[in-house]
């Protein structure tokens, strides 16, 4: 790779660590990609956040590839995770200390599988109160750290496919939570964390989510992702 390559522009994609921010990963390669080309200025960006809790598919585009963003923001994305149903938190994932406990004695894993017909195809979704979507100017995680009431919107998104790919509930006379295992693919603007919140009220009980991994977007997969550390020793070669 040289200069002209990444300004021309390029198609990055990185597999996002545990408590890195998306912004943060861009930082970092747009700082590593200019000291090692010595390059002043070069504009990078990626087409999709994903949370500081989750891990997973980053598509990161330099210099006249940035113009594409759009086009990769809006395609399918395909997720796998962990929901753990019995409790809730204000976040709908580990962000937050879990708030409510929620019986699942009467939880079967046949309900399980049965309750996941409900989000298939589109449905009406609350994007989480602790989420960077902008009202009157300010982040809705800003409103929910000052502990202020703010009216959300639903939204249309749709989930093609939801698949349980494991459960244990071996624990869940001593714990009252049952761990799930899913993998999920969906639209651009859905939110695993409230999906996450919205079946534990279908099962008649309470659920977060525990686990995050973004695997695909579009036809780009994880399989082909790099670490930043891989990437920036390529830098190198």
């Amino acid at each position: 790779m040289t200069a002209e390559d990444f300004l021309s522009g390029q198609i990055i994609l990185i597999d996002k660590p545990l408590n890195w921010t998306s912004f943060q990963v861009v930082n970092k390669l747009r700082w590593e990609i200019r000291q090692a080309f010595n390059i002043k200025k070069i504009k990078v960006g990626h087409a999709g956040t994903l949370d500081p809790l989750a891990s997973g598919l980053l598509v990161i585009c330099t210099g006249k590839k940035t113009k594409e963003i759009s086009t990769y923001q809006g395609q399918i994305k395909e997720y796998t995770g962990t929901f753990v149903l019995g409790s809730t938190t204000p976040s709908y994932d580990l962000e937050t200390e879990i708030n409510q406990h929620f019986p699942t004695e009467h939880i079967t894993e046949s309900l399980i599988f049965e309750t996941t017909k409900q989000f298939i195809g589109h449905i009406e979704q609350y994007p989480p109160v602790f989420s960077a979507i902008k009202k009157d100017g300010k982040r809705l995680y800003e409103f929910a750290r000052e502990g202020k009431a703010v009216e959300i919107k639903s939204r249309i998104v749709h989930i093609s496919e939801f698949e349980i790919t494991k459960i244990d509930i071996s624990n869940s006379k001593k714990t009252s939570s049952i761990i799930v295992e899913f993998r999920v693919v969906c639209s651009k603007g859905t939110y695993i964390r409230s999906l996450a919140h919205d079946f534990g009220k279908a099962l008649n009980s309470g659920a977060h989510l525990a686990v995050l991994r973004r695997t695909k977007i579009g036809d780009f997969s994880i399989d082909k992702a790099a670490t930043i550390e891989d990437f920036i020793n390529s830098l190198k070669d």
